[in-house]
């Protein structure tokens, strides 16, 4: 057996994870392996062929304003482009994409292969081993590889098997073969492995499908792109549909319940519970009438499509029975039958804020294999992940994104305070500070750090910080600038159920009224400069909600606060006297970096957090507790 080849940085797994990380890592300037057990499989969309949605479509433009490349690849492969919750207020503004499924594979992949300082591999990894300062990693091929940091982004491959009814086999997703020894290596290593489960609707012929009783659902007029490096985003390319079921539907699955490996025992993973499978949506929620579900392309060159909202693993049969109890798939052929697939991970609460675990120095976790679901929520770890193995090897500080800062630092926070006990999927509900982490903001908040790390090039800053410039600009002007009443200016305020005025407004006053928007000003704002509308929403939200988005802001300095008072990583935890014996076991078992994270994890309540601050402020100075290095 023999070394091929060293490199500082290996990525096991191309999916979005792995690509993200690999990237990243590459383009931070480290030497980088991304290995696949299928190049075919490189970007695959294995479940809805769609990008971004309610909350992920905030990962994927934090993943853009850090210097990522989900959002720019989106654009490139987009079909339809739409911004969901628009009669909600703007915290929950979520962009979501449907993508031609194919290309975006074969786009990721080509970047892949041609970025610089990374090396594309199709092979399997099986072993992998700890070295004196390095890791050893062994191929099915039996060749081996050394690297300086390993990133796991595995996805649903380890260990996986696929259940269709009685059916069971190994498999990875889309039938490429699954990853059936490395786990095996994992548990030796000592890493804590859980077993979890995710499922897949059927695809269908789009020729066996009457969309003439079906509810068309198009895409925006106005597209939003994703990255801010997308010039021209194009125009929407194809129309989704929408139906619903029915009486005869929950009837066909009732009566084949048993025939279910999620109720047979058979499926011993956790599934996620904000995705369930449609049998469980019957089985859990029995006095629903209907249950929505979504039919899309899964790209131009293909008359695949994809039914949202019908996961199943109920047996082929069945599958083609119940489908055709809905209207518009009547007579629906199916392509791919539907399947639930269970997976190996990795507990997430054995990892640093990092992504890097804390008994295993250099190895990272990332994605599916962290515990999480979702294209967006993998792809923002991956980042992380690579962004982190890169800057160990060169001796540079870490990147933690915190609560305040990120959807992306909530989500990994989330894993590795809280951990995952069922596959792990970001919500707008899951941030305490979401007025503050809008869409819209997520450049100003990420991309100067973006910047530091070394992925946002000068073209994009220059961008960016002339934005900056026009938005703080408007802000003074609408702040210092004086609307005189008119009749005119009355009647529009009369129109918008808002008061009329006497004497003379400041703008910004105006603005602030719930029913005033820019639109219905501009006549009488003779003084507003020609600048992009995306700066006067911008500016719009900020002048709305300036009181919530203050009070969040104290919010994040007083979690922040928390978050500076380090805990010594050695510190014995039975030792503090005060402590709860509860807080003692979970604080002693998750190790937290700081009395903020201590707070968050649940069974550690005030009272323990006060003994903790108590404990630090006797046992350093005033001026120690307040200094991080005194206590890494």
């Amino acid at each position: 057996m023999s070394y091929v080849e060293n490199y500082e940085v290996v990525v096991i797994g191309a999916g979005h994870a792995g690509i993200e990380a690999g990237l990243a890592s590459a383009r931070l300037g480290c030497k980088t392996a991304v290995f696949a057990i299928n190049l075919d499989s490189v970007g695959n969309c294995p479940c809805n062929p769609s990008i971004g949605g309610t909350a992920k479509g905030h990962l994927v433009c934090e993943i853009d304003a850090l210097g990522g490349e989900m959002g720019r690849t989106t654009d490139e492969c987009f079909l339809q482009s739409r911004m969901l919750n628009l009669g909600k207020g703007p915290a929950v503004h979520s962009l979501r994409a449907q993508i031609d499924r194919n290309r975006y594979k074969e786009t990721m992949k080509r970047k892949l292969e041609r970025q610089e300082n990374l090396f594309l591999k199709q092979a399997e990894i099986v072993d992998i081993l700890r070295g004196n300062d390095e890791w050893i990693l062994t191929s099915r091929n039996n060749i081996r590889y050394k690297a300086k940091a390993v990133v796991m982004a595995t996805g649903t491959f380890l260990e996986g098997v696929v259940h269709i009814g009685e059916t069971s086999y190994n498999s990875g997703p889309d039938g490429v073969f699954p990853a059936t020894l490395l786990g095996e290596s994992l548990k030796r290593l000592g890493v804590k492995i859980k077993r979890f489960k995710t499922g897949t609707p059927a695809r269908v012929l789009k020729s066996s499908i009457n969309f003439e009783n079906l509810e068309p659902q198009y895409g925006d007029e106005k597209i939003v792109p994703f990255s801010k490096d997308t010039k021209n985003i194009g125009e929407n390319k194809i129309v989704c549909y929408i139906s619903w079921t029915n009486d005869k539907t929950k009837e066909v699955i009732l009566n084949n319940l048993h025939r279910s490996p999620m109720y047979s025992g058979k499926i011993e993973g956790v599934g996620p519970r904000y995705c369930p499978s449609i049998e469980d949506k019957i089985v859990r929620f029995p006095d629903k009438k209907r249950h929505q579900m979504f039919i899309e392309p899964c790209g131009l060159g293909t008359d695949e499509m994809y039914l949202q909202g019908m996961s199943t693993s109920l047996p082929e049969d069945v599958q083609i029975q119940m489908y055709r109890t809905i209207p518009g798939l009547e007579n629906v052929k199916i392509m791919r039958p539907a399947y639930a697939i269970e997976y190996d991970i990795g507990d997430p609460e054995q990892m640093y804020s990092t992504l890097e675990y804390k008994e295993f120095p250099g190895l990272f976790g990332a994605g599916q294999f962290n515990g999480s679901s979702g294209y967006e929520e993998a792809a923002a770890q991956g980042l992380v992940a690579g962004i982190n193995a890169a800057l160990k090897i060169k001796k540079e500080e870490p990147l933690i994104l915190d609560r305040g800062t990120s959807y992306i630092g909530t989500l990994i926070d989330d894993l590795v305070i809280k951990g995952a006990n069922d596959p792990y999927r970001m919500m707008t509900s899951r941030s305490e500070y979401r007025l503050v982490l809008r869409q819209d903001n997520a450049d100003e908040r990420l991309t100067p750090i973006g910047r530091k790390i070394g992925l946002i090039g000068d073209k994009r800053w220059e961008e960016f910080s002339e934005v900056q410039r026009l938005k703080e600009e408007e802000i003074k002007r609408v702040n210092t600038v004086v609307i005189a009443p008119s009749k005119e200016l009355n009647d529009v305020l009369v129109s918008r159920e808002t008061s009329p005025i006497e004497s003379g407004v400041k703008l910004v006053d105006l603005l602030k009224r719930p029913q005033i928007s820019y639109k219905d000003l501009k006549e009488f704002d003779t003084t507003r400069p020609e600048i992009p509308s995306e700066i006067l929403e911008k500016v719009q939200v900020e002048i709305k909600y300036e009181g919530y988005i203050n009070r969040q802001n104290r919010q994040i300095s007083e979690m922040r606060r928390l978050e500076k008072k380090i805990l010594p990583k050695d510190l014995d935890f039975s030792e503090i006297k005060g402590l709860r014996l509860e807080a003692i076991e979970k604080l002693s078992k998750l190790k937290p970096n700081n009395i903020g994270q201590a707070s968050r994890i649940s069974g550690v309540s005030p009272a323990d957090i006060s003994v903790l601050i108590i404990w630090l402020s006797t046992k350093f100075n005033k001026n120690e507790v307040n200094s991080d290095e005194n206590f890494i």
